[in-house]
């Protein structure tokens, strides 16, 4: 199948003649809508895409939130969170097979009407074009350097070929997006990226082994201490501040959006739960690893984004090669992320504006004119509002968690097809509390601090 709707297709009106997707994906529903040769995704293919569509700029905050929770209970919160995620995913996958819905907003919509279907997709663009923002703010400062409290923090490009025009932020961004961004958004499958994808995810296990060669180097010359196993708490509000790590490790594992798209094209479709386990199971060990060596390496002076940690001298031989390699092979794991983001946000963009048209994927002009808009807007985010990532703490966090949890737990209660069972229920139930308390203590927290 070369392009998926972005709302589901009974939500769409069909036009006179037959439509160009079917209602329904049958077992022997031909994927060569194109006449491009394309029998399906496989396997492989699916598991990087969606492990990269988990393991973004997540990864990089992950430190910071186990060293506040302490390493035993941090690397516990991880665990726990990916299996919630499994929970989730799992339900969305359940309530789309009997609803015979081929988009997480079609799902949505089969529980709640058109309301909560466009709701669901507000949440998903909130969501993704606050983390692509990010992502460029983060290529730009990797590429071009960031100055903080009137101190300029050098990226690499400016600190291997000086200062020129061509190495100022807005240079470097403008052609990462033509010569990076504007290929890779083009592809109308999601498929067609399982090969960066999957150079992607080489890219942050190259991270998570440095940070271990550098760990271990420095244990041998006994340069490390133990690091804290549990939180600090030393009065209320160190106790309130444990809550502001949990939608960390939440938005990390945000993948619900490329579910169905990636499930869609797939060879075998049943291949789906399996899939989602071997992803969620590879993403875990990686940020189990890069939070135990971060914590363990930086302990309390673990920076929010570690890679801040890797602007300056790690006490070891050849520190600022190994400095260097950290923050290129992180800049193009973020290059690598951003089109696969994309990807959803450009589907349920285009179902908010365009709820009735043919699939944006059979409509070019529509498919340049929406992709052209949204990479104008993220460009301009990133290169003249970078403390915007401030703004997108509150609504990626809060958006994510409800794209992440409350949505697959309120269409599970809701259970239109009749298919959940009580455990499914008590699961939901314990989904929603915690998505809201902890999202509304961290907020609370996050607003107190600045104030």
């Amino acid at each position: 199948m070369t392009g998926l709707p972005s709302s589901d297709r009974k939500y769409r009106r069909s036009p006179p003649r037959s439509p160009l997707l079917p209602q329904k994906l049958d077992d022997d529903q031909s994927f060569d809508a194109h006449g491009s040769g394309f029998d399906g995704a496989s396997t492989s293919g699916a598991v990087f895409n969606l492990s990269t569509t988990i393991v973004g700029a997540g990864i990089m905050g992950l430190p910071a939130a186990v060293n506040q929770l302490g390493l035993i209970p941090g690397l516990l919160t991880i665990m726990f969170v990916s299996m919630l995620t499994e929970s989730s995913i799992d339900m969305i996958l359940r309530f789309s097979r009997a609803s015979k819905s081929k988009t997480y907003s079609g799902v949505a919509a089969d529980a709640f009407g058109g309301a909560g279907s466009n709701i669901l997709q507000a949440c998903i663009v909130i969501n993704n074009l606050g983390m692509l923002v990010v992502y460029m703010i983060i290529i730009g400062d990797v590429l071009s350097g960031t100055s903080v409290d009137g101190f300029h923090h050098g990226g690499v490009i400016e600190e291997w070929f000086g200062q020129h025009w061509w190495t100022t932020r807005s240079a470097l961004l403008l052609f990462t997006t033509f010569f990076v961004f504007a290929p890779l958004i083009s592809f109308k499958r999601v498929d067609s990226l399982r090969y960066t994808s999957a150079l992607s995810v080489a890219l942050a296990v190259v991270f998570v082994a440095i940070t271990a060669g550098v760990v271990i180097v420095k244990l041998m010359e006994g340069k490390i201490g133990m690091p804290r196993l549990m939180p600090k708490l030393v009065n209320q509000a160190s106790f309130w501040k444990l809550f502001t790590t949990v939608p960390v490790v939440v938005t990390a594992y945000i993948c619900h959006h490329n579910i169905l798209p990636i499930e869609n094209e797939l060879k075998d479709p049943t291949q789906m739960k399996s899939i989602v386990r071997k992803s969620l199971t590879l993403c875990t060990s990686v940020y189990i690893a890069t939070s135990f060596f971060g914590v363990v390496l930086f302990g309390d002076h673990t920076m929010d984004d570690v890679l801040a940690n890797f602007d300056g001298d790690l006490g070891i031989p050849y520190s600022s090669l190994l400095d260097d390699l950290v923050r290129v092979s992180y800049g193009l794991h973020l290059m690598l992320v951003f089109p696969i983001v994309f990807f959803s946000l450009r589907l349920n963009v285009d179902g908010l504006l365009f709820p009735y048209a043919i699939p944006i994927a059979f409509d070019n002009k529509r498919f340049f004119s929406v992709t052209i808009a949204l990479m104008g807007f993220i460009l301009m985010g990133a290169s003249f509002v970078p403390s915007i990532w401030d703004a997108f703490q509150f609504t990626g966090a809060t958006a994510a968690v409800c794209v992440g949890f409350i949505f697959p737990a309120a269409i599970t209660l809701r259970n239109i097809p009749g298919i959940a069972a009580k455990n499914d229920r008590l699961i939901s139930w314990m989904m929603i509390f915690l998505a809201v308390s902890t999202s509304t203590v961290a907020v609370t927290s996050d607003i107190y601090s600045i104030f």
